[in-house]
């Protein structure tokens, strides 16, 4: 799933209105996963100046990057850290880590070619799903307007749910981060 994908949905999971805390732990465990693919391709693409084609192409496949996915994407972390703040009763964690686990859940059935070896440290295995959230060539065609549809229905909760006026505006963020590639992927290629 997209990374807006997995906020809007460990969001409407996990967050309440007036649980500033709960909330933030739930988005930011909801992130965690994807953070270390943006940070180093921020770092490769805008610092060291690689292209696009050899980021995805070459670097996100490369062993160095997929053992840093391995750790952030794994259910064995996610799930330790779950079970440590259900022992220590503290709530907060358990959302962080339900949000984490939460994505990996979702990205698991749904990533072909690029997956990410969920079951590290046991095995460095990386499941290749039959169906990929964005590659036409694996259903993408198919999984991206269902994915969109998700969201949209979720958001439509979340504006229910919160009244507040940054909180509505995250969530519209949210959404548009999704659907304006589609629009305009629409417009040009019809």
């Amino acid at each position: 799933m997209n990374t807006p994908a997995h906020l809007l949905l460990a969001a409407v999971v996990f967050a309440r209105p007036g649980r500033r805390k709960r909330n933030a732990a739930a988005l930011v465990g909801a992130f965690i996963p994807d953070a270390s693919l943006y940070f180093m391709v921020f770092f490769n693409g805008i610092v060291r100046g690689f292209p696009t084609e050899r980021i995805f192409g070459y670097s996100y496949y490369h062993p160095f990057w997929q053992s840093i996915f391995a750790v952030d994407n794994s259910f064995f972390v996610w799930s330790g850290l779950f079970t440590l703040g259900l022992l220590l009763r503290w709530f907060t964690l358990v959302v962080f880590a339900g949000a984490g686990f939460l994505h990996l859940a979702t990205d698991f059935p749904l990533h072909h070619d690029d997956g990410r070896a969920h079951f590290w440290p046991a095995t460095d295995w990386i499941f290749e799903s039959p169906v990929s959230y964005w590659d036409p060539n694996a259903y993408g065609w198919f999984i991206a307007p269902l994915e969109l549809a998700l969201c949209i229905g979720i958001a439509a909760i979340l504006f229910r749910r919160f009244e507040g006026t940054k909180t509505r505006i995250g969530i519209a963020l949210a959404i548009s981060v999704l659907v304006l590639p589609q629009v305009v992927f629409l417009t040009m290629f019809g």
